[in-house]
């Protein structure tokens, strides 16, 4: 997988709210196929961003891939909600779930793809068990909770340690990264493996966003 070209996904996280349909026009210019969705409850991690109500208005205005990462408590609750928004794939965290595996399976029940995100702290085993029935893993590059951190190094030996079991046991779930990424950045986690990477702060913050996705990628 290391041949592929690695794609961007922005967080909308990083636009401006009060003119969302421009910052999905943006990702959409820029040949982006993914928009990032941060969801952020106020208990998991401090901030409060948005719910399935979002995701639905956004859903309304474009056909790209709808990639929701719950970073929030009792994300069953939300997976039916986020379905009839018309999301696509939604992410959770390992780290305040204790039945993973049956929400892995209530994702995929409504038609979703289901991924699991793991916090700098959180080692790759702790996925060992997870890792043959998720479609994604989200290594977080940075603490999560807040846009426009740098990224944490030592996190990078995390995607090269996913893409090495992947490999190994011929597994196919695709490797997602979120924090920090930008261009000095971007070729270290490129290097290690990963497919997918989530760009908030240096995507919109680009006066040539197209561009700026190529030198991300690693073609511009």
């Amino acid at each position: 997988m290391k041949n592929k070209i690695m794609q961007i996904a922005p967080s909308v996280l990083a636009a401006d709210f009060v003119n969302m349909e421009q910052g999905i026009r943006y990702i959409e210019e820029a040949g982006c196929d993914w928009i990032h969705l941060d969801m952020m409850d106020g208990s998991f991690v401090p901030p409060i961003t948005f719910g399935a109500q979002m995701v639905k208005a956004i859903r309304g205005i474009t056909d790209l891939v709808l990639d929701a990462h719950l970073m929030i408590d009792n994300p069953e609750n939300q997976i039916d909600f986020l379905a009839d928004a018309g999301t696509d794939n939604v992410t959770i965290h390992i780290e305040n779930t204790i039945h993973t595996h049956r929400i892995i399976q209530q994702i995929k029940a409504r038609g979703m793809k289901a991924g699991i995100a793991i916090v700098p702290s959180t080692p790759v085993s702790a996925l060992s068990e997870l890792l043959p029935f998720i479609d994604i893993v989200l290594a977080m590059t940075v603490n999560p909770g807040f846009g426009g951190q740098k990224m944490i190094p030592q996190c990078v030996d995390k995607i090269r340690q996913l893409d090495k079991i992947r490999q190994e046991k011929g597994y196919d779930y695709l490797i997602s990264a979120d924090g920090g990424i930008n261009r000095e950045t971007a070729a270290s986690v490129r290097e290690a493996g990963l497919d997918l990477a989530v760009a908030g702060s240096s995507f919109f913050g680009a006066a040539n966003k197209e561009d700026e996705v190529r030198i991300l990628q690693g073609i511009g």
